[in-house]
């Protein structure tokens, strides 16, 4: 959460050419709002400079890049703008920090409020012209799972937000590829802005979920749920393609201990990541990404999130001290194995149509789900 403001160049690097070595080939990055807008009608231009940069190392290792805009909602945090507070907005269950402390405010109404979504247009705008045609540059994501922030009004809020902030991206960059990362959770409720109205816009739609989040999965290694999840995004969303843009398991070692329910030990997520990728390859998706890349140094345990989200802290590929953990063997052996598996698209499971299932879908869905599991 701090990397644009102590920003290394030679770090990143490091991490990069780390992560391309491994057999992994993109990076997902997260424009933290209040450092790339410090106000609503200013963009940062020594942070669109260092995401520049960023692009130009990911280039350089033949990695491809999606950066996420509004970032916003991170790790059970919600990062917002000074500017953007003073609102009736925003969910109880996620502190809200500002200026580098946890404010007691709500949020201004991204849907709605004139100067929030203007500011959110300009910001758009400027990023994109920025790596307009940068050949590391894959897709735009419009949001870090954004219904955990504020939620639209209505249907017809939701998607003429989505085609402000797309089309402010494609006059700086006519050529860019649009994403919005959306959650298990917009699945679970009729959140207004889900898979169909994203599939309005985006070129392909994205997901991110994780079964210990779900009380009804099958348990905290459930590694079923990701491919059932991307089926019912790409049936919700209008068959659009789907990339599963985050999914993982924060674990301890072995022998030591963990101060959370929610910890997975490592070679048990390991073996939870491998079949994963194949049941999201065998789902057809264009592709995964692992949340995240690394643990977070002990010394920002006692900052939010991380000195209440304990299992926050250890969802990475690598350890803190840069070890690797077996997840990430464990992915360079799916990388490298021959890949054989056909895509099936086997849907006897759904018995309802798309508007009967938002009727009740807090139900809905774990019963397909247990459809899903018996086909």
């Amino acid at each position: 959460m701090r990397w644009w403001t102590q920003f290394d160049p030679a770090e990143v690097a490091a991490d990069f050419a780390r992560i391309a070595g491994s057999g992994l080939d993109s990076v997902r990055v997260f424009l933290t709002w209040e450092d790339f807008q410090p106000a609503p009608d200013a963009i940062d231009g020594a942070m669109l400079e260092r995401l520049v940069t960023v692009a130009d190392v990911a280039g350089e290792l033949g990695l491809a890049l999606v950066p996420t805009l509004f970032t916003g909602h991170m790790s059970g945090v919600n990062w917002i703008p000074a500017w953007a507070l003073g609102g009736s907005d925003g969910d109880e269950r996620f502190r809200v920090v500002s200026g580098g402390a946890v404010v007691a405010s709500g949020l201004r109404n991204w849907y709605t409020d004139p100067v929030v979504v203007d500011a959110q247009a300009l910001l758009a705008t400027e990023a994109a012209a920025a790596l307009s045609g940068h050949e590391a540059l894959w897709a735009w994501d419009l949001g870090n799972e954004n219904s955990n922030c504020v939620l639209p009004p209505d249907r017809a809020a939701a998607c003429a937000w989505l085609a402000r902030i797309v089309s402010s991206i494609r006059a700086a960059d006519d050529t860019a590829l649009v994403t919005v990362g959306l959650h298990m959770e917009d699945l679970e409720e009729d959140r207004l802005l889900g898979p169909h109205e994203a599939s309005t816009v985006c070129d392909f739609l994205s997901m991110h979920g994780y079964p210990i989040y779900a009380r009804w999965a099958e348990g905290t290694t459930d590694d079923h749920l990701p491919a059932f999840l991307a089926r019912m995004t790409r049936w919700l969303g209008d068959e659009r393609e789907i990339l599963f843009s985050e999914f993982g398991l924060p674990t301890y070692r072995r022998g030591e201990a963990h101060g959370s329910a929610l910890l997975i030990e490592e070679t048990a997520a390991a073996a939870y990541t491998a079949m994963s990728l194949a049941g999201l390859r065998r789902a057809g998706c264009l592709g995964a990404m692992l949340w995240c890349y690394s643990d977070y140094d002990p010394a920002l345990w006692e900052s939010p999130p991380l000195d209440l989200a304990v299992h926050e802290r250890s969802f990475g590929m690598w350890r803190a001290d840069g070890s690797p953990k077996p997840v990430v063997a464990a992915v360079a052996a799916f990388v490298d194995a021959d890949r054989c598996d056909a895509a099936s698209d086997d849907r006897s499971w759904i018995d309802l149509d798309r508007d009967e299932f938002y009727l009740d879908a807090s139900v809905q869905l774990p019963r397909l789900y247990r459809r899903y599991l018996d086909a």
